[in-house]
C-alpha cells in the first residue's frame, strides 16, 4: 500500500516538473514581439550631426542656411548607410587615388575634385546610358576636343592618367569662365553653358543659390558628402585594416609603335594572359591594333610576380 502511495506521489511530482518546464519553455519562446525588439537591439540607425564646417576646395558650404542643411545632411545619411558601396570606395580609393592625386596637382586643380571622379563612376571604368565613359565619364565629342583618341580600336577616355588631364582641362576653363571651384564642379555636370544660363536667369552667382534639376542640385552636395566620410571613416562607423584596402599593381610600360594582330599571344610574351592585359590597359578596345599610321602607344605590363602564369 505503502509503495503505491509512494509511486502515485513521484508521479504526481513528475508531472508537475514536466508542466513547470513546459510553461518556462513557453516563456522563453521569442514571440513576434520580442523577436522585434531583439533586432531593433542589435541594429541601431543614428541620425548624423552635420559638421559645423564643410568646404568644397576651400570654398565653404553655407550651412546657416536651412536648406543647405538639409541637402547636406540627406547626402550624408544616404552615403553612410549605404555601407557596402562605402566600403567599395574607401578600398578603390587606396588603389587610385595615388594616380588621380598627382595629375590633379600638376595642373592646379585642387585635391577635392578626386571626390568627383568618386561619384562619378564610383572609381570604376563605367559607361552610361548617354555614352559616358571611364573613371571622368567624357563623352566621345569632348575626349576628342582634348586630344583623346576614340574609336573602335582604342578609346582613351579609359586610360585613368589620360582622362585625369582631360579632366582637368575641362575644369580650368570651368573655373576661369564661372569665377569658383563650386560652380566648375557643377558645371561638370550640367555643362559650363548650362550653369551660366541659370545663374544669369535666376540673377543670383553661386551654386547654394541656384534652383537646379535633382542631379545636377544634389552634385556637389554628394561630392563633399563622399570627402567627408572617406576622410573620417570611423567616424561614420566604417572599421577596416590596411590589407582589406586594394593597392594598385606595379606595371612598367612597353612602347609598341606597329600593328599587333593578336593581343592574346602579345600577353603571353610578357607572362601574362589577356584579361591581365585588358585590366591594366582597359582602353585597348578590341584584341587587335591597327596602328596604320605607326603611332607610339604605351601598354602597361605588370610586374612579375603578382599573377601566376597563363
Amino acid at each position: 500500500m505503502m509503495m503505491k502511495l509512494l509511486q502515485k506521489s513521484l508521479m504526481f511530482v513528475g508531472l508537475v516538473c514536466l508542466a513547470a518546464l513546459f510553461i518556462n519553455a513557453f516563456q522563453d519562446a521569442p514571440t513576434d514581439e520580442n523577436l522585434e525588439k531583439k533586432i531593433i537591439n542589435d541594429y541601431n540607425v543614428y541620425a548624423l550631426q552635420v559638421p559645423d564646417y564643410l568646404d568644397f576646395a576651400g570654398e565653404q558650404v553655407p550651412l546657416s542656411n536651412p536648406d543647405i542643411l538639409e541637402r547636406m545632411d540627406k547626402e550624408l545619411l544616404v552615403n553612410t548607410y549605404w555601407q557596402s558601396n562605402g566600403l567599395l570606395m574607401f578600398k578603390r580609393a587606396q588603389k587610385y587615388f595615388p594616380i588621380i592625386e598627382p595629375i590633379l596637382a600638376k595642373h592646379g586643380i585642387p585635391d577635392d575634385f578626386k571626390y568627383l571622379a568618386v561619384i562619378e563612376s564610383g572609381l570604376t571604368n563605367a559607361k552610361s546610358p548617354a555614352g559616358a565613359s571611364g573613371f571622368w565619364q567624357i563623352m566621345k565629342a569632348t575626349g576628342r576636343e582634348h586630344g583623346l583618341e576614340v574609336n573602335g580600336n582604342v578609346d582613351e577616355r579609359y586610360n585613368l592618367e589620360k582622362a585625369t588631364e582631360v579632366a582637368c582641362k575641362y575644369l580650368n576653363k570651368s573655373k576661369s569662365r564661372l569665377g569658383t571651384w563650386t560652380l566648375a564642379a557643377a558645371a561638370y555636370n550640367a555643362g559650363n553653358y548650362g550653369i551660366s544660363k541659370r545663374l544669369k536667369a535666376q540673377k543670383v552667382n553661386t551654386y547654394y543659390d541656384l534652383l537646379l534639376g535633382e542631379e545636377t542640385g544634389r552634385y556637389v552636395f554628394r561630392i563633399i558628402a563622399l570627402k567627408e566620410i572617406l576622410s573620417n571613416p570611423n567616424k561614420y562607423g566604417f572599421n577596416f585594416r590596411d590589407k582589406d584596402l586594394y593597392s594598385e599593381i606595379p606595371t612598367y610600360k612597353v612602347a609598341v609603335d606597329t600593328a599587333v594582330k593578336d593581343f592574346a599571344q602579345f600577353a603571353k610574351g610578357f607572362g601574362i594572359n589577356y584579361k591581365i592585359l585588358k585590366l591594366h590597359n582597359p582602353w585597348l578596345r578590341q584584341n587587335v591594333l591597327n596602328n596604320k599610321s605607326r603611332k607610339e602607344y604605351y601598354i602597361e605590363i605588370p610586374r612579375e610576380g603578382y599573377y601566376t602564369a597563363p
